[in-house]
């Protein structure tokens, strides 16, 4: 696998995606005050579920979706922190896309926390539209969606 090919996630990887998501995520611990929640997730389901996919030999980065009835969620997109500045996350949202795409789903959504602020000035190069902001347990949260052509 090169380091552009995205691939669906197998069994194998599962470690490799905890260690992509804990790299990407764990800094923002200090700023947000809690445990970002895609560090807190089950990896082994998601992959074992079909809904993870990577890119990288060893893994760079990797997106978690979820298909639903009209859109695609895009649960969690992590790039390994050395991989930065490489396209690796242009290339996962691409992919998110398409794949969207693929199943028929003409809108993608996603929710970042309100204090990864980096976030907020990334997702609207890419489409990405504010829909609002909602609070979940300890997470304040904004939802973006991006209605695909």
């Amino acid at each position: 696998m090169t380091d552009d090919e995205i691939r669906a996630a197998v069994a194998a990887d599962v470690p490799a995606v905890k260690a992509v998501t804990d790299a990407a995520y764990l800094p923002y611990l200090p700023r947000i005050g809690v445990v970002p929640q895609p560090v807190r997730a089950d990896h082994a389901a998601d992959v074992a579920a079909g809904k993870v996919f990577v890119t990288g030999d060893p893994v760079l980065g990797l997106v978690v979706v979820e298909a639903r009835e009209d859109h695609l969620f895009l649960d969690s997109i992590a790039v390994h922190p050395d991989a930065h500045g490489r396209g690796v996350g242009r290339r996962l949202l691409r992919f998110v896309d398409a794949h969207a795409r693929a199943l028929g789903l003409g809108e993608v959504r996603l929710c970042t926390n309100v204090l990864m602020w980096e976030n907020q000035r990334i997702y609207p190069k890419y489409g990405y539209e504010l829909q609002g902001r909602r609070t979940e347990g300890p997470y304040d949260r904004l939802q973006y969606r991006k209605r695909l052509d």
